[in-house]
């Protein structure tokens, strides 16, 4: 195995890790989903397709930084309709609020290949703080001669907590929007800059 192939790996505390640099997210290799309940009996999944931002792996992994955007434009459900609606001022409010950003407060090593990623979350004009738990999938040479890191991510958000509350009480009981959604992250970035980062 040439060097090349493992350039952006590296070995702490037993662990294999992104060596120190800045990566930039590749929006065509990358998915950003959210998974709701309809009818309080299935379950839709949108997608953004819109997504860009950076990630700065320092020395030493707990002072890593990401931020990412995203454009609400680009959300996709597989149905018109319901994306016109979820982008209308009923739910996200595109023309005002035409971005989701996210931008990391703390890392924190669990088990494994696994770290907890907290951040400030910003939708629909309101910011929280969330926690996802992110595992770092390997990285490598791609194809096109470039280096490429990849994490997966998750975390369950009340869309509530973000002033998204629209929503219809069913005959049957219930709601017709479920308030949690699960989001999840297959994240790609390529290697801009290898260079120690405080």
């Amino acid at each position: 195995m040439s060097n090349r192939t493992v350039s952006v790996l590296r070995t702490r505390d037993d662990r294999l890790i992104p060596v120190a640099g800045v990566y930039e997210i590749d929006g065509a290799h990358t998915s950003v989903e959210f998974v709701g309940r309809h009818l309080m009996i299935t379950k839709v999944r949108g997608r953004f397709s819109d997504v860009r931002g950076q990630i700065t792996i320092a020395e030493e992994p707990e002072h890593s930084h990401v931020e990412v955007e995203i454009g609400v434009a680009s959300l996709s459900t597989g149905n018109d309709d319901r994306d016109a609606h979820l982008k209308s001022g009923d739910f996200f409010d595109v023309e005002h609020y035409p971005t989701i950003t996210f931008a990391s407060t703390g890392v924190k090593p669990l088990r494994g290949n696994t770290f907890e990623l907290a951040g400030d979350l910003t939708v629909h004009g309101t910011t929280r703080l969330v926690t996802l738990q992110v595992d770092f999938d390997g990285g490598g040479a791609s194809p096109m001669g470039d280096e490429r890191i990849g994490f997966s991510a998750a975390t369950e958000v009340n869309r509530e907590d973000f002033g998204l509350t629209w929503n219809v009480a069913l005959e049957t009981g219930g709601l017709l929007v479920g308030k949690t959604a699960r989001i999840e992250l297959a994240v790609q970035a390529i290697a801009a800059a290898k260079a120690a980062v405080a």
